[in-house]
């Protein structure tokens, strides 16, 4: 069935211990970290959402006890001018995990059927043609042995309206928004438009998209790290491995 976002705005506030269940998946994410590091396995979690929908505290939580030696998050804004001379998706390949590592995108490629598209920052037939681009992209992904998460963070207007008040209330929060954020609020519906289109069109077997309802930050930030570790969890071997012997006569050598 085609995703609707009308179905993710309950916003109900989180039915759970969230200070312990956020702990628990806390301490479960590092060691499903631990076990990409040791298969050498990869992934990619790309966020997309609405401006102040919780993308950078989830990306916050998902991260809090990993290495940072073996992630890193790509903030993805405009393209340089360099980028705009080439395909758009080269400047995301450069961001693509090396082995034992899980890269994240705060927002992604799919900026080119979003903003570019509702913006006019490309032609109507660059937008169309980029579905089957961006398709064939993450089915090279998945052949590459890359586990491939994709969510949506959702919040209704009335709540976006909200926190942009209290960011502007906040000295401490003001550098969070800008003009840019109340240019994309005036063309929500076509926004909704577009939002419609690729999910209709992105929305594959091999790269499903996880619509979060992100209307309360808690319930979200735990949505989003259970999806993300069940996930993980399914791309890799998740028994211990053995420690090597040749380490283990080194300790014995220098312990006892």
């Amino acid at each position: 069935m085609a995703i609707d976002l009308a179905d993710f705005e309950k916003g109900a506030d989180y039915d759970g211990d969230y200070g312990d269940d956020l702990k628990a998946l806390t301490e479960r994410l590092a060691r499903i970290q631990a076990a990409y590091i040791n298969h050498g396995r990869t992934a990619i979690i790309a966020f997309e959402g609405w401006d102040a929908s919780g993308k950078g505290g989830a990306i916050a939580r998902l991260t809090a006890s990993w290495d940072p030696r073996w992630y890193e998050v790509w903030p993805i804004g405009a393209p340089t001018a360099e980028e705009r001379e080439r395909h758009f998706l080269w400047r995301f390949w450069k961001g693509l995990p090396a082995k034992g590592e899980i890269n994240i995108f705060d927002r992604t490629w799919y900026g080119r059927v979003l903003v570019e598209r509702v913006e006019g920052f490309c032609t109507e037939t660059e937008w169309k043609r980029a579905y089957d681009e961006i398709n064939e992209f993450e089915a090279q992904q998945k052949d590459n042995g890359v586990t491939l998460i994709k969510l949506f963070m959702h919040i209704t207007q009335k709540e976006q309206d909200r926190r942009f008040k209290d960011r502007l209330d906040c000295h401490w929060k003001r550098w969070k928004t800008g003009k840019d954020d109340y240019r994309n609020r005036a063309r929500r519906d076509d926004y909704l438009k577009a939002y419609h289109t690729m999910f209709e069109r992105t929305d594959t077997r091999w790269a499903p998209w996880k619509v979060v309802d992100a209307n309360d930050k808690k319930s979200a930030r735990i949505a989003v790290m259970t999806y993300v570790a069940d996930r993980l969890e399914a791309g890799v071997d998740m028994k211990p491995v053995d420690a090597d012997p040749e380490v283990l006569a080194l300790a014995k050598a220098a312990f006892g």
